[in-house]
This record gives C-alpha cells, sequence and structure tokens, in this order.
C-alpha cells in the first residue's frame, strides 16, 4: 500500500506520507475504521421499518400463488418474518432511510384480484413506493382506482395480466410516473384524457387490450414521451396532426387498430424517431413524409395493409438508417413502379413491398443484388421475374422469402440452391412446373415449404439427407403430382403439418407415415387417388387433423387412431369404407370434427359421448335404426358454446397457421368451409335409413347452425324441442315420414335465412 486511495479524508493521507516502511499499524487501522465507518453502519440502517414489513407480511397473505410457478420458487418465499425485509426478493428499500421504494412481483404466478380493500390498504402503507411491478401474473377484475393515491410511484407494471374494464382516470393523478405499462390485458373503454397530465412520462404502453375511441390529443402535453406503444388495440379516428409535440419520441407503435385519415407527414420531423409502426389499420390517401431530413435516425417504417394510394415517395431514399421497411398493399392504381428510389436504403434487413398493384414487372435478381444485408423478403402479389445469371455469389443469404401469387412460369428458382439459411419459402400460387428439385430438402435450416398451387408434376429424390431435416410445414397441395408418394417424405421427422391434397397421387397409404415422431400434427392427403385398406398402425400419437376424403380407401377404419387422443378433425368421406359406426371414437377427448360422409357404413349408431363434437356429417350411408329420445344429452359442445380465446384467431393446432375445410350442405347448396373449428355447427345426417321419431333431445344442441335430417324414414311429429334451435341457417326435414303441423315454437324463428 503506496499510496491513499483519493476517497480517504486528506488528514489521513497526510499521515500515510513518507517511507512505506515507517508507517505505523495503528495510524492506518484508524484511517481505515474511520473511512468505513458509515459502510459497517449500513446493515443497521438498512433494516426495513417494522410496520413495513408487517404491511408486505399481510400483502403476502392476500395472494394466491400458482405451483409449481415456472420451474422456480415464487419470489414470495423469502418473505418470512424476523429478517431484513429489505434482503427479500422483490423488494427494494431506500439506502439511507430503510423505507420500501420498489415492490417487483412480476413473473410470480399470482392468482385473484387487486380491488380488495385490504390490498390497497397495504400497499398504501409503503408511502414511499417508487415501483410497483406485478406483471406476467394472473391478477384478473378491474384496475383499482385508488392505485392513484399511490403518490411516488415513478414506475407502475400492470402488463401481461387479465386486467378488465376501463383504465381508472385517476392514475392520471401518478404526476411522478415515468414508466405506465399496461399492456397485454383485457382493458376495454377509453385512454383517460387525465394521462396528459403526466408529464414527467417517458414510457407509455397498452398494447394487446381492447381499448376504444380516439388517441387522446391530451397525450400530445407528455413531450418527454420516449415510447408510446398503443397496438392491437380498437383505436378509431384519425392520428393528431400535432403529432411531432412529441418531440423527443422514439418509438410510435399503434399497428393493428381501425386509425382511418391520413398519414400526418410531421410525425417525420421528430429527429429522434426511430421506429414507426402504423400497419394493419385503415389509413388513407397518399404517402407524404414531409420535409424528412436525410440525417434522420428511422430504423423501422411499418405502413402496410392500409388503404394508401399513389407512388412510393421519392423522400423515402433519404431514410438511409431505415433496416426494416413495409409499404405493403399500397394500391399504385396501376401505375409504373420505380424501385430505384429505394436503392439508396442500402442497410435494409426486412423488406416488404407485397400487393403494390402495379404494372410493373419485379426483377428479383436486381432486387437480391441491390440489398446485402437483406433477411427477410417478401414481394406476394406483384409480377416478379426473374433471369438466371452465372453467378449468384452477390445474393444476401435469406430467412425469409414470399413470393405467392408472382406469375413465376420458370422452372424451380435456382438462386434458392445457395439459401443455406433459409427457414421460410412460400412460393405457392404460380406457375412453376416440372420437378421439385432433391437439393431443396437439404436446406438444413428450412422450417416452413409451401409449394401449393402450382404445377409440378414429381419429386426429384434428395441424395442421402446428410443431417436431419428441420422441415415442420410441407404444403405441396393443388399440384399435378402423380405416382405414389416419394418415400423421402417419412424422412422428413419434424413435420408438424403435411399436405399433398388435390394432387394425382396413387397407390396405398404410405406406411412409413407411421414412422414419423410425435411431431405430426395435420395430415391432409384428400383428393388423391389413394387406395386399398389403411394400416393397422397409423399416424402419430400427437395427430389432431387427419383428412383422407375422396379416395378409394376400403375396409375398416382402424381402431389404432384412438392412441392419437388430441385429434379434433377426423375427415374420411366419399371413400369405400364399410364399416359399423364407429363409437369407439368417443374416447377421443378433443374430437370436434367427424365426417364419414358418402361410404358404405351400415347399421344402427348407438348413443355415445361425443362431449366436444361441433361438426358431424354422416349423411349418404347406410345407417338404419331408431335414435332414442335422449340421444343428443351428451353432446354438450353443441348445447353452448363459448369463445374459446385460444381459437378466437384460428390458430388452433402447432405454430402456423393450418385451417381445415370440408363441405357440407347448405339450403340444398355444397357450401366450403374453412376455419371450421371457430365458425360453424352443424349436424348432417340426411340420406341413410333411419326410423322411429325424431329424438326430442335435438332442441338441446342450441348453437346448430346447419341441421339436415332429410332424406330419411322417420316417422312421427317434429318434436316441439327444435324450437330452442334459434341460431339456425339451414333447416331440411324433407323426404321422410313426419306428420302434423310444424311446432309454434319453430314457427317463431322463422325467416329469411332459413330453408325449411
Amino acid at each position: 500500500m503506496q499510496t491513499c486511495s483519493s476517497q480517504f479524508p486528506f488528514s489521513c493521507v497526510k499521515n500515510m506520507k513518507g517511507s512505506v516502511k515507517s508507517f505505523s499499524l495503528i495510524p492506518i487501522s484508524f484511517c481505515f475504521l474511520f473511512l468505513f465507518r458509515d459502510e459497517f453502519a449500513v446493515p443497521a440502517r438498512h433494516l426495513c421499518h417494522p410496520q413495513q414489513r408487517e404491511a408486505i407480511l399481510e400483502l403476502k397473505k392476500e395472494f394466491q400463488i400458482q405451483k409449481p410457478c415456472f420451474n422456480r420458487s415464487p419470489k414470495t418465499v423469502s418473505w418470512v418474518n424476523n429478517s431484513d425485509c429489505c434482503s427479500w426478493d422483490g423488494i427494494r428499500c431506500d439506502a439511507t432511510f430503510g423505507d420500501v421504494i420498489e415492490l417487483n412481483l412480476g413473473g410470480n404466478c399470482i392468482h385473484g384480484e387487486l380491488n380488495s380493500k385490504n390490498t390497497i390498504l397495504k400497499l398504501q402503507s409503503l408511502p414511499f413506493l417508487a415501483t410497483l411491478d406485478l406483471s406476467d401474473n394472473y391478477f384478473s377484475g378491474n384496475i383499482p382506482s385508488s392505485l392513484g393515491n399511490l403518490s411516488k410511484l415513478t414506475t407502475l407494471d400492470l402488463s401481461d395480466n387479465a386486467f378488465n374494464g376501463e383504465i381508472p382516470s385517476s392514475l392520471g393523478k401518478l404526476y411522478n410516473l415515468t414508466i405506465l405499462n399496461l399492456s397485454w390485458n383485457n382493458l376495454i373503454g377509453k385512454i383517460p384524457s387525465s394521462f396528459g397530465r403526466l408529464k414527467h412520462l417517458t414510457d407509455l404502453s397498452a398494447e394487446q387490450n381492447k381499448l376504444t375511441g380516439n388517441i387522446p390529443v391530451t397525450l400530445l402535453n407528455l413531450t418527454k414521451l420516449l415510447d408510446l406503444s398503443l397496438d392491437y388495440n380498437q383505436f378509431t379516428g384519425m392520428l393528431p396532426p400535432n403529432v411531432s409535440s412529441l418531440s423527443n419520441l422514439e418509438v410510435f407503435y399503434i399497428d393493428c387498430n381501425a386509425l382511418t385519415g391520413t398519414l400526418p407527414s410531421s410525425l417525420f420531423s421528430i429527429p429522434s424517431l426511430l421506429y414507426v409502426t402504423l400497419e394493419d389499420n385503415q389509413l388513407n390517401g397518399t404517402l407524404d413524409f414531409g420535409n424528412v431530413s436525410s440525417s434522420s435516425k428511422l430504423m423501422q417504417l411499418l405502413l402496410g395493409n392500409n388503404n394508401f394510394v399513389g407512388s412510393i415517395p421519392r423522400s423515402i431514399s433519404k431514410l438511409v438508417n431505415l433496416d426494416t421497411l413495409d409499404l405493403s398493399h399500397l394500391n399504385t392504381q396501376g401505375l409504373a413502379l420505380d424501385l430505384s428510389i429505394l436503392w439508396n436504403l442500402k442497410s435494409l434487413v426486412e423488406l416488404d413491398i407485397s400487393d403494390l398493384n402495379t404494372t410493373t414487372a419485379i426483377d428479383l435478381n436486381d432486387i437480391l443484388s441491390r440489398f446485402k444485408w437483406l433477411d427477410k423478403l417478401n414481394l406476394t402479389g406483384n409480377h416478379v421475374t426473374y433471369e438466371k445469371r452465372s453467378s449468384v455469389s452477390d445474393h444476401p443469404s435469406l430467412s425469409y422469402l414470399y413470393l405467392s401469387g408472382c406469375g413465376i412460369t420458370t422452372k424451380f428458382l435456382e438462386p434458392l440452391r445457395t439459401q443455406h439459411n433459409m427457414w421460410r419459402l412460400d412460393i405457392s400460387n404460380n406457375k412453376i412446373k416440372g420437378q421439385v428439385p432433391g437439393w431443396l430438402w437439404e436446406l438444413s435450416t428450412l422450417q416452413y415449404l409451401d409449394l401449393s398451387n402450382n404445377t409440378f408434376t414429381s419429386f426429384e429424390s434428395p441424395n442421402k439427407l446428410r443431417q436431419p431435416s428441420s422441415l415442420e410445414y410441407f404444403s405441396g397441395a393443388n399440384n399435378n403430382f402423380t405416382g405414389r408418394i416419394p418415400s423421402f417424405i417419412c424422412e422428413l421427422r419434424s413435420l408438424t403439418v403435411l399436405d399433398l391434397s388435390n394432387n394425382k397421387f396413387n397407390g396405398s397409404f404410405p406406411r412409413c407415415i407411421g414412422k414419423f415422431s410425435s411431431f405430426l400434427e395435420a395430415l391432409n392427403l384428400r383428393q388423391n387417388r389413394l387406395s386399398g385398406r389403411l394400416p393397422k398402425k397409423i399416424i402419430s400419437r400427437g395427430l389432431k387433423s387427419l383428412d383422407i376424403g375422396h379416395n378409394n380407401f376400403v375396409g375398416k377404419l382402424p381402431r389404432s387412431l384412438i392412441v392419437s387422443s388430441f385429434l379434433e378433425v377426423l375427415n374420411v368421406e366419399s371413400n369405400r369404407f364399410n364399416d359399423t359406426f364407429p363409437s369407439w371414437l368417443s374416447s377421443l377427448p378433443e374430437l370436434q370434427v367427424l365426417v364419414l360422409r358418402s361410404n358404405a357404413f351400415h347399421g344402427p349408431v348407438h348413443q355415445t359421448r361425443f362431449s366436444k363434437l361441433r361438426i358431424i356429417d354422416i349423411s349418404h350411408n347406410r345407417f338404419n335404426g331408431t335414435l332414442p329420445s335422449d340421444f343428443f344429452v351428451n353432446w354438450t359442445a353443441m348445447h353452448s358454446i363459448g369463445k374459446d380465446e385460444d381459437q378466437s384467431y384460428g390458430q388452433y393446432m402447432s405454430i402456423y397457421y393450418y385451417f381445415d375445410s370440408m363441405v357440407l350442405m347448405n339450403k340444398g347448396v355444397e357450401m366450403e368451409l374453412v376455419r371450421i373449428l371457430t365458425i360453424y355447427t352443424a349436424l348432417d345426417f340426411s340420406e341413410n335409413e333411419f326410423e322411429g321419431v325424431i329424438p326430442s333431445s335435438i332442441g338441446l344442441l342450441k348453437e346448430l347452425l346447419v341441421l339436415n335430417l332429410s332424406g330419411n324414414a322417420f316417422t312421427g311429429h317434429i318434436p316441439s324441442s327444435m324450437g330452442n334451435l334459434s341460431s339456425l341457417e339451414s333447416l331440411d326435414l324433407s323426404r321422410n315420414k313426419l306428420t302434423g303441423a310444424i311446432p309454434q315454437e319453430l314457427v317463431l324463428h322463422l325467416d329469411s335465412r332459413w330453408d325449411t
């Protein structure tokens, strides 16, 4: 120790001058103790106040914690009496006075409501609380207005819960707030105008809710705002024209709403702006970026899927720092497109200029040679040309390429051969012909491949796959494939979805598919020329959808299907199955769609429990016998169907959008249904040999939209319970032996939608 630290007192330094050898141990020790006397006293001062510790412990009793909690211990485990609450997980105290200033219970698996009087009282017992983080839990109910009394709060994070109701205007009294996060809840109503008083706010997030109304003009008072995120709501009206008042704004996320009007060009005069997302609204007019500066810092600009018209503004070339650009669905009104406007954007990583309604042909090679760092490219819906070049070494390494509906008529695109980092490739809805090249399956990173709706005729066999394929989604539907389904398909062991429907494949059901791993969730082979019996050991245990309709399969349905306990959709229509009613399918707990139409099924249909069945079509078979009066008692999914949040957007399988479709008779007309699990309920027993009376329990199926019992031998009266079927759009009871009048209860529901 030759010198004293600069933090030592001058008197100490003075005593330590001179030769090191002459140092006395006593002065040095004294100096050390003098310097660190405050630090030695810290633990005593850091002990939180007893009344605040008691308030926190009482607060703990209010919480219901789900166990296990993400395979980790909840923070509240460390909250025990007779210990310093300042050392507890999720608690932070003021270093000088020991007051609790932070309560962080984010990701703690807490259930219940926050608006109990006791909970709020305990929070108010922490008078210096500056940070309250309750994010990523399971809180429900309304946000209590009394949170507005926590006047010292600078951060309030209630995101990623299940709060509902309106945002309390009392939060506008939290004048010290810098961060307010209400995102990922079920909040409704408007943003309170009182938020305009939060003059210190730098971050306001309320995305992923159900908020409505206009974006309040009072938010323009928040001149310190850096981040405004209101995306994925239901906001209407126009963007404030003087949005440039938010002079420090960096992040402006208002995509996925219902905003109308023009894009205020003043937005782009904000010098600090980095990210702008306004896609998926109803904005209109021409694009105008105003006097945007070449020094603009803007990195992300997403304006796609609006109602903008006209050409791409030339001023966009000044946004040289852009790495993400989405101008999709810009309606150029058939005008010529000058893509050279974009050539100056050399930092682009993601470019979406799909569906531009232009007559200009886009040269794919030109795009690929201009943007060296491009990772994602979407040209869907445009006219794309490609001329083979001797070298593709100047092309970027793409992860995502979308060329659906681009009028491509050449054989397979050769530049793709070098794209060894490709994850998603969509070249559907073109006129690409010939063979699917074998090297395609050697792109080891490829996870999503859509070749549907082309004119491919065959597959070139790949070389021995050098490493396991990563492919999870493959669609070759609606092509001209012939011959047997190639065996190498079975080597794609990571497949989640396989769709080879609407081709001309023949031969037997490919037995190797039974060797798939449990990843396979959807298999669609409908509308081919496959024949023979189904193998006794079939498909994977994780299967959710199996459609083999419109082939020539014979024999019985293999009982091994019951091992697929996740099966939701089973469609075997228009084959030659000869079997009795497969009542054993009722043991499948998730079965929602069952289609046996147009086969040779026969015999009675015994009472079964189909608790989740929404669509059943067993028409055009030879089923016979009577149906007991309580036949439909256990078909509870059709009694009353609630809104399933997980299926509200149709993404009910895996990580990909894959919509089952089927054909039903509605008002005597064949109607193709898609997204059948979410929007339809139907029962078709027509063209069989049923007799006896129609079961009175049919009146329990209150959610039915289509009911067809025609072409049987039902007798007796129409049951009065059918008056409960108020949702019916199509009812067909023709060609039976029914007698008597139509029940008055049923007549009351007749309207123009019906075909009776």
